[in-house]
């Protein structure tokens, strides 16, 4: 008689994730999924003008779902594909320190557009976005830095297999059909980093792409197609796909799933940039206010992590000289120049006109780089900058963490006040804003969610 099979990872992630339920979440788990609602919506709103959101709806079709901001319905996998590229579209979603993985913009547009096409209620939604956000932080933890070293999208990849376990709790699939999905899952994750280049926009469509993948493995399995057990530790499974450089260690990823709640210490960004860059802003920003001027500048050093690097720092160059708005997202040096010169670095930092400025690419170019050895990231994002004037005086400025992560929270408050802000941003007015606001206190106890109708347009 053989021995019976080991239980595997995502048979393993199953059973604690099938178990959750709404009822019995902590009040700050579902304060989370409240907070992270709202800032995928507004963020939907304020792209939905964009032109690579035009571009996404000429591959959309029509159906009962709600894509923010847009008039009409749009089948569940159109929708979650538009609203998580709006979402994501503009890097201003939330973080994870310690990922770094974006988990609002792949899971909220995955489960509400589910929710709308079965016609599930809030409490389905409530326990799909814990479930799927805490997994897709999780997963992240098992192979610091190995996804991005292999040249994927760590949001990508990551989003699509805790998308489709999202799903399935949604759907309250049960253990086998759950691991089903994860299974599938693994064989449509995807997502290259290849858009640092010249700044083109496929990042952009990652956490869509990601969440209507997971729709539809969700799917698939609760119709009966099978996915691999050992999707996530099989010789051939997604670790050693995604991120073959690292041997995963999968502790982190189980220890306390189901009981402890990591994505209460999801963090959100006030910067419209990549993550890692956002302490670096605030230095920028303290330096300006000591009452230095862009011409007292004659050099500035960041001391970084070595892990960011290729991303935010490489070529530097080509950072000092970002193509597109999209690219300067991901430049320190630019980010930190505007910054310095406008005091923020929110959606109208980033336009054609704004990285034409002369005195922010010749700010930029005086920004350097040397790698810190005792650096944390990721698990923890700091910043640093000393700043050596023309006079000869030098200023250095330390950021110890990101502003709006777990050391430094963003309020409910602050995270209704960017919405309402990314909605008027996007053309809505502030009434529009305010009905938003009021539909996220009462969505996750609502019989359904036909109240998003109300948002077509």
């Amino acid at each position: 008689m053989s021995e019976p099979a080991k239980i595997s990872i995502a048979e393993s992630i199953a059973d604690r994730l099938c178990a959750a339920r709404a009822q019995s979440l902590p009040a700050p788990v579902a304060e989370t999924c409240r907070k992270l609602f709202l800032d995928v919506a507004g963020l939907c709103i304020s792209a939905r003008n964009e032109d690579y959101i035009r571009a996404v709806m000429g591959a959309a079709e029509p159906g009962q779902c709600t894509a923010l901001g847009h008039s009409g319905g749009f089948d569940a996998f159109s929708a979650a594909l538009i609203n998580g590229t709006a979402a994501h579209g503009e890097d201003y979603d939330d973080t994870f320190e310690g990922g770094p993985v974006h988990s609002g913009a792949v899971i909220i547009p995955a489960v509400m557009a589910l929710c709308e096409r079965e016609g599930l209620g809030g409490e389905r939604l409530l326990t799909g976005a814990a479930a799927g956000c805490e997994l897709l932080c999780r997963l992240s933890l098992a192979a610091p830095k190995a996804i991005h070293a292999a040249g994927f999208h760590p949001t990508a990849v990551f989003g699509c297999m805790a998308a489709a376990a999202a799903c399935a709790v949604t759907l309250g699939l049960g253990r086998a059909k759950t691991v089903s999905a994860m299974g599938i899952a693994g064989s449509m994750a995807s997502g290259i980093i290849e858009y640092l280049a010249e700044g083109t926009w496929t990042k952009r469509m990652h956490a869509g792409w990601a969440a209507q993948s997971g729709i539809r493995a969700a799917l698939m399995a609760r119709g009966g197609f099978l996915g691999p057990r050992t999707v996530f530790e099989g010789a051939h499974g997604f670790y050693k796909a995604f991120a073959p450089s690292v041997k995963p260690d999968f502790a982190p990823l189980l220890d306390g799933l189901g009981t402890k709640w990591l994505i209460e210490s999801i963090a959100f960004k006030p910067y419209a940039c990549g993550t890692m860059t956002q302490p670096f802003i605030d230095c920028a920003i303290a330096l300006a206010a000591q009452g230095v001027r862009a011409d007292d500048v004659e050099d500035i050093l960041c001391r970084v992590g070595e892990g960011t690097v290729h991303r935010l720092w490489e070529p530097l160059a080509v950072k000092h000289n970002p193509q597109t708005p999209y690219h300067a997202k991901f430049s320190t040096p630019f980010c930190m120049a505007i910054g310095f010169l406008d005091g923020k670095a929110g959606l109208a930092q980033f336009t054609d006109a704004r990285i034409a400025d002369p005195r922010a690419r010749a700010l930029a170019a005086k920004i350097r780089f040397e790698i810190d050895p005792a650096d944390e990231y990721p698990r923890n994002f700091s910043g640093h900058l000393r700043a050596t004037l023309k006079n000869g005086e030098t200023r250095e400025i330390r950021q110890p963490h990101m502003r709006g992560g777990a050391r430094a929270p963003l309020s409910t408050a602050d995270i209704e006040a960017k919405c309402a802000d990314n909605c008027l941003y996007g053309g809505w007015t502030a009434s529009q804003a305010e009905s938003l606001l009021a539909i996220s206190g009462r969505i996750f106890a609502a019989p359904n969610l036909a109240g998003l109708a109300e948002f077509r347009s």
